[in-house]
């Protein structure tokens, strides 16, 4: 019995940036919120590894899930923006 453990779908790749996305929206939320050192020190994290993630991902598909990208490119970068007007 052979197992399809080699077979690369991307599924697993769109759920993670996703996931990793929806993370980084949610900490960047309460960190702004609160104003929180730490907290606004784990969102900024947060973001960089969602976009590590996303940049991993694209790297591995055939281009078919480009809409997705961009709209998760678009959602971190509201997300960063709020970021940054927060550090400020």
């Amino acid at each position: 019995m052979e197992r399809d453990i080699d077979i690369h779908t991307g599924y697993n790749d769109i759920k993670q940036v996703e996931m990793f996305v929806e993370t980084a929206e949610k900490m960047v939320g309460q960190a702004t919120m609160s104003l929180d050192k730490e907290m606004l020190e784990g969102a900024k994290q947060a973001v960089e590894n969602a976009y590590a993630q996303l940049s991993r991902a694209r790297a591995q598909t055939t281009g078919v899930d480009e809409e997705f990208f961009k709209h998760c490119e678009q959602k971190l970068a509201r997300a960063e923006h709020q970021l940054n007007e927060a550090l400020r």
